[in-house]
């Protein structure tokens, strides 16, 4: 759906973004990571259409954007993360006019309806763009990027100025719309990224640093694959049980951490997952959890990870950006 090969932009003697390549499958939801100045943001402005690259190709349902731009755009939906509204519009005039700029062929009345109701905003139809609050105007910048039900949706930012609630049905319209649509979704909120999500690419001065899911990228720089358990149960009887687990290398007692509750330490072996079974022979002593806890790095760990100067040039992992 989303094609990007060897892409490169130059600005004089600064290259922002350097040969990046990747691909991006029908329903797929991609995040889209990296500091402020790593050249996300002209990546994504390149895909749609609003700068041309320096070199490379970049394709949206393998329309090329530099040569095919009216086809190419004719498929994206982009909620940038300034919405361009129009203030002295009512909602209803600004989505009307969309409607019209984007030349859109389906049913106005039920297809702009639809999306009101999808966004939330049927309740500020009739009312003025400048009278409403960042969070009503950042869901009117939503509702035109679904104009003509686009196939791929580029989102930038999408939940700025959201209150909690908002934008947890923000994420869950996403998700929603992750069935039918291609997303690419930039977010500095790396919860947001990794609840929604279903793989992630980090951009890092201008360079492609990471391509997985937040799992995979979890695992593959994390140092510790240690597992954190605690059980309400006889602390040598539950030593002795979880030692036999097949995959459990090493398994340490922590100590008593609350009336007849014990933590244990448990490092698996390499590429084993024992939760399943380590729950399963708990459950059946009649023991109960109380907590369990993966030591791996989280998402924000990782993020950090790529994208800290080290030395100069290095970032962990031996990777020069």
């Amino acid at each position: 759906m989303i094609e990007v090969q060897n892409l490169s932009k130059r600005y004089g003697s600064h290259q922002a973004v350097k040969n990046i390549s990747f691909r991006v499958e029908e329903g797929e939801i991609l995040g889209f990571l990296g500091p402020n100045g790593a050249g996300k943001t002209t990546t994504m402005n390149i895909l749609t259409g609003y700068l041309s690259a320096s070199s490379g190709v970049a394709k949206i349902k393998d329309f090329d954007v530099l040569e095919q731009p009216n086809q190419a755009k004719m498929n994206i939906g982009y909620l940038p993360e300034q919405p361009p509204l129009y203030l002295d519009m009512t909602v209803r005039e600004y989505l009307d006019f969309m409607y019209d700029l984007k030349k859109c062929k389906l049913p106005r009345k039920q297809h702009i309806a639809e999306i009101c109701r999808l966004v939330k905003i049927e309740g500020v139809y009739g009312r003025l763009i400048k009278n409403l609050s960042k969070g009503y105007r950042q869901r009117v910048g939503f509702a035109q990027a679904l104009i003509g039900n686009p196939p791929v949706l580029i989102l930038d930012e999408p939940t700025v100025g959201l209150d909690p609630k908002q934008i947890l049905e923000i994420r869950s319209l996403i998700k929603s719309l992750g069935k039918h649509h291609t997303v690419i979704l930039s977010s500095h909120i790396l919860q947001e990224i990794e609840a929604v999500c279903d793989r992630i690419i980090i951009i890092n001065n201008g360079e492609l640093v990471a391509d997985d899911t937040a799992a995979n990228l979890a695992k593959k720089y994390s140092n510790d694959r240690r597992l954190l358990v605690r059980v309400a149960g006889s602390q040598e009887d539950v030593l002795n049980t979880l030692s036999r687990v097949p995959g459990v290398e090493r398994i340490v007692s922590q100590g008593e951490k609350e009336p007849g509750v014990f933590e244990f330490s448990i490092e698996p072996e390499e590429g084993a997952d024992v939760r399943r079974e380590i729950s399963e022979r708990i459950a059946a002593r009649n023991w109960a959890i109380m907590g369990m806890q993966s030591k791996e790095m989280t998402l924000e760990e990782v993020f950090i990870a790529l994208t800290r100067e080290q030395l100069g040039t290095t970032k962990k992992g031996g990777r020069s950006k």
